[in-house]
């Protein structure tokens, strides 16, 4: 596996280039028979421009490379959509699927039906509870929230914020990574709450991780607290720049930390320029990269052996798992970002930002 600024989360957990090869005697593994071809449902392109630009580029790359057949598609958040793709991609032929659900009983009545059709299945970045999915490749969610915790707090410690009343903006409610997510900043904040350290501002959950939404949800929580926010948490960069966009209306952008996820060209532009906190980078390359090896193996009909497991805790079993470490980002890494092949320079850099970039040892 080509070296990035991200390691392997488990102890023990071999590199995806060295997974573990076998043959597969679990009754789903008719695949060899077949020409291998993976199927990728993909859930969106509102929530995160990272699907469209990031996720489908490099698992495209890694199939070519492969000289395996593929079939990427975009349920586009509808759950019709995404059931229909899945019926098409069976009947077509499919020897592997994989699926970012858009919540766990869409995707569970997806994997079910694979898996009757003799289809391997992988749960791509978002597990579905109580489903049948073979493998579960995503990074460590419940870190990402605590970095986002930990990020807010330090940029309130640096600026000096005493008694700070925090808003949440979480991802949305049918999104397991989601509930993750907030695990991980509440195991951070919910002391400093408790503590009355910090005072706890309005939370909402976003519906369907709708940007657009998320701006009228924070324009209400603004409302709502007097215009006493002295912090938010946002749950990823597409929620975070919709708050900055009202604090920018109430000459407030730059004042109040606001943290993020995904390290969008957006995010990090927001951050170079200061209305943004931080943000969360998951090396999408990685990700893609486990996932495609797993699927081009059960799309031939193997299994891989990946050294360590997640529970499902609705479906009570231990699901094979890749989880990759996510990496804050503040300005004086956004580089990071750049020399990780993530996004470009000249993408983050354009025009007023070129100037930021530079000051920001970006080369």
């Amino acid at each position: 596996m080509r070296k990035g600024i991200l390691t392997i989360a488990a102890v023990g957990l071999l590199t995806t280039g060295g997974l573990t090869a076998c043959s597969d005697d679990s009754g789903d593994g008719g695949a060899a028979a077949k020409t291998p071809k993976i199927g990728v449902i993909l859930p969106d392109s509102k929530s995160s421009a990272r699907w469209e630009t990031a996720d489908r580029r490099f698992l495209e790359e890694a199939f070519k490379a492969a000289g395996v057949q593929y079939d990427i598609q975009n349920a586009q958040n509808d759950k019709t959509a995404f059931q229909t793709i899945a019926d098409q991609m069976i009947t077509s032929g499919v020897t592997a699927l994989m699926i970012v659900n858009l919540d766990s009983g869409t995707g569970k009545a997806v994997l079910d039906k694979a898996k009757s059709q003799g289809v391997a299945t992988i749960d791509y970045d978002r597990l579905t509870l109580g489903g049948s999915a073979q493998y579960y490749v995503s990074f460590d969610n419940e870190t990402v929230g605590k970095l986002q915790g930990e990020g807010l707090s330090k940029c309130l410690t640096d600026k000096g914020v005493k008694n700070p009343v925090v808003a949440y903006l979480n991802g949305s409610p049918t999104d397991n990574n989601a509930t993750l997510f907030k695990a991980g900043y509440d195991s951070v904040l919910k002391p400093k709450f408790d503590s009355k350290e910090y005072v706890k501002g309005p939370e909402d959950a976003v519906p369907a991780g709708d940007n657009a939404q998320a701006a009228t949800i924070f324009e209400q929580q603004l409302t709502k607290a007097n215009g006493k926010i002295d912090g938010v948490l946002a749950a990823n960069d597409g929620l975070g720049n919709a708050a900055i966009s009202i604090l920018k209306k109430n000459k407030l952008n730059g004042k109040v930390p606001v943290t993020g996820q995904d390290a969008s060209t957006e995010g990090l532009q927001n951050i170079l320029v200061g209305d943004q906190c931080m943000t969360v980078y998951k090396a999408v390359r990685e990700e893609a990269k486990a996932a495609s090896d797993l699927a081009i193996a059960l799309a031939k009909g193997e299994k891989k052996d990946t050294g360590q497991t997640v529970k499902d805790p609705e479906g009570g079993r231990d699901v094979p798992s890749v989880l990759l470490t996510p990496k804050a980002i503040y300005k004086e890494n956004v580089k990071d970002v750049i020399a990780d092949g993530y996004v470009t320079k000249e993408e983050v850099c354009a025009g007023a930002y070129a100037k930021l970039c530079a000051d920001a040892g970006i080369s």
